[in-house]
């Protein structure tokens, strides 16, 4: 739920923002990672007072071909803390990310522009052993694209289809983006990055969300080593998952701040 992309980052930083080519062999580009995130998460929302917490997260990513991958598995409430708000409450949270090379599933070089390589992009969200939990599915077009500045930036519009039991319809859409943009290295051959995502829903219907718009922004600083990274992220929220502020006495505007600790394998 957290997103945070270090990984990803990573990845994205040590390829160069040039056309994909999949004329000799699509496997040629082929990585792949994983890491270990230890986390605290401070006044996250939504919720109706501070929602401080700490959790695991278990974040892995790559390229197999045509398919790149990212994912994680958040535990929380690793010490079964009473204190915890996440105390009583589902203990983890899946994410996954697979998205689709049209270029080379057509064996085509589909660039253009900033446009480096095209997508079918898919987004799987799920918690808790009910299928009254979060249980959704997104899927539309996605893209690689070269940004001023940022570099490589992921992009993807989707469509929603909330795979919950009591809904099992189409809600709305998504714009998401993702970047990793390092910014000073060090003598030791560590850096310093700026890192973040934004993921915005529109058009949600009414008989499923009190606001037609949500919004997540993650912007993160971040220290990396080959082993380790340390960092810091302010992520603000405004009508997050289509509620409006206010709604069921639940905050939904305003900003959470996420600290963390990294090992990579």
């Amino acid at each position: 739920m957290r997103e945070l992309l270090l990984g990803l980052g990573m990845a994205a930083a040590a390829s160069t923002a040039l056309a994909a080519d999949y004329s000799d062999d699509i496997h040629k580009n082929d990585y792949s990672w994983r890491q270990f995130n230890l986390m605290y998460a401070f006044d996250e929302l939504p919720d109706t007072s501070g929602n401080d917490h700490d959790y695991l997260e278990m974040e892995f990513g790559g390229r197999s071909g045509i398919v790149d991958l990212y994912g994680y598995i958040d535990v929380f409430n690793l010490t079964s803390s009473k204190s915890s708000d996440k105390y009583g409450k589902d203990k983890m949270f899946l994410k996954l990310a697979p998205r689709f090379s049209l270029d080379g599933m057509t064996g085509k070089d589909l660039s253009f522009g900033p446009v480096k390589e095209l997508y079918i992009s898919t987004l799987y969200n799920v918690n808790g052993g009910s299928s009254n939990d979060v249980n959704s599915a997104f899927v539309g077009l996605g893209a690689d694209v070269e940004v001023p500045w940022l570099g490589k930036v992921g992009m993807n519009l989707y469509g929603l289809y909330d795979m919950a039991e009591h809904r099992q319809d189409w809600n709305g859409y998504q714009f998401s983006a993702n970047w990793f943009k390092p910014l000073t290295t060090f003598e030791n051959g560590s850096f310093l990055a700026y890192q973040g995502y934004i993921d915005y829903q529109f058009g949600l219907r009414p008989e499923y969300a009190s606001s037609s718009t949500g919004l997540a922004n993650f912007n993160g600083l971040y220290w990396h080593s080959k082993r380790y990274a340390v960092g810091y992220g302010l992520k603000y929220f405004n009508n997050v998952y289509g509620l409006d502020n206010g709604i069921y006495n639940l905050k939904t505007t305003g900003f959470g701040h996420y600290v963390a600790v990294t090992y990579k394998f």
